[in-house]
């Protein structure tokens, strides 16, 4: 009894000891890298990749609902959203955003999906690297063209994988770049892109 008393002490002042400390390094035990180092984990590093997974989410939303001023607000002016694959084998991509045009696909409801999955964060002090894929639908049309003039029915669905990027500027997440690493594979409905 005396000595889980004393363990239950410990841990008690180990506790308050370490909650004046923002972030510090767990080793678990045995694991290596492939440099032979032994890999550490920042519990600090866990709660920022949560939160700027969040954030990711929270654009996604944002957008679905039109939320320009949202977007805009968490969204750099040097913003860059390079579309479709073409770069990556030395072609050209589909086409690339500016801040100001991204934000019209925002205020025109363009998307009406955009569900993320496999999302993972990497973070390099204030820059954070979010890279997963999303399946999304386009409703395309605008008020003077309907969707049916404007994207081919087979191609309303597709997936995309993608890197974005992020730096914390004045204690603030702002989305500097997305970039499409794969796709967009298109399809007829969810079911035709969701493996893709």
């Amino acid at each position: 009894m005396r000595t889980q008393l004393a363990i239950a002490a410990t841990l008690i002042v180990a506790g308050v000891l370490s909650a004046g400390i923002p972030a510090f390094d767990v080793v678990a035990a045995g694991q290596r890298g492939d440099d032979g180092e032994t890999t550490r984990y920042s519990v600090d590093s866990d709660r920022v990749k949560a939160e700027v997974l969040r954030l990711d989410q929270k654009i996604a939303d944002a957008v679905i609902r039109g939320d320009t001023a949202y977007v805009a607000s968490v969204t750099a002016a040097d913003f860059v959203m390079v579309h479709g694959d073409g770069w990556t084998n030395g072609g050209e991509p589909l086409l690339t955003d500016t801040k100001e045009s991204m934000l019209q696909r925002v205020t025109s409801k363009y998307y009406d999906v955009l569900d993320f999955d496999s999302v993972k964060a990497e973070m390099h002090g204030d820059i954070a690297i979010t890279y997963g894929r999303y399946i999304a639908h386009t409703t395309g049309g605008t008020q003077s063209q309907p969707v049916d003039r404007i994207v081919a029915p087979d191609k309303r669905w597709f997936s995309v994988w993608f890197e974005r990027v992020y730096e914390k500027r004045d204690g603030k997440w702002i989305y500097l770049s997305h970039r499409t690493v794969h796709g967009p594979t298109f399809g007829a409905d969810r079911q035709s892109v969701r493996d893709k």
